[in-house]
């Protein structure tokens, strides 16, 4: 029986020395956004997906064709990236997925209605917070 234990802390120290999930590295999609207010809170337009999506990572929403969306902020593409928006999704058929946000390929919606013009540049790294 004290063997096992023994075992155990072995293994529980090798554990703690070699962490079994390492961070992983993103890709920045852009420096720039374009938003209708300085911290991008405001709804820019609504969107109906044309195709359907699947996420690759956490940055991004999964959409189903025929689903709105709400567009909070687009990306300024720069060079090799393609150009992507952030929004969330809405209606009743996806209820489970409704307010997440992240971002979508523009490409993959239409925009049906504007709300506000996107004329607001904002840097992507920089957090907008209340001051208390």
């Amino acid at each position: 029986m004290t063997h096992g234990v023994s075992l155990v802390v072995l293994l529980l120290c090798l554990g703690l020395m070699c962490p079994l999930v390492n961070g992983i590295f993103m890709d920045k999609l852009a420096s720039k956004k374009l938003c209708a207010d300085d911290n991008c809170v405001y709804t820019i337009s609504l969107a109906r997906a044309e195709e359907d999506y699947n996420a690759p990572d956490c940055r991004f929403i999964n959409i189903k064709k025929g689903q709105l969306i709400y567009v909070y902020s687009k990306l300024v593409k720069e060079k090799d990236s393609g150009e992507f928006w952030a929004g969330s999704v809405y209606g009743e058929q996806y209820e489970d997925h409704m307010g997440t946000v992240g971002y979508f390929p523009s490409s993959l919606v239409s925009e049906q209605h504007v709300y506000q013009e996107a004329n607001k540049t904002v840097p992507t790294t920089v957090r907008n917070l209340r001051k208390p």
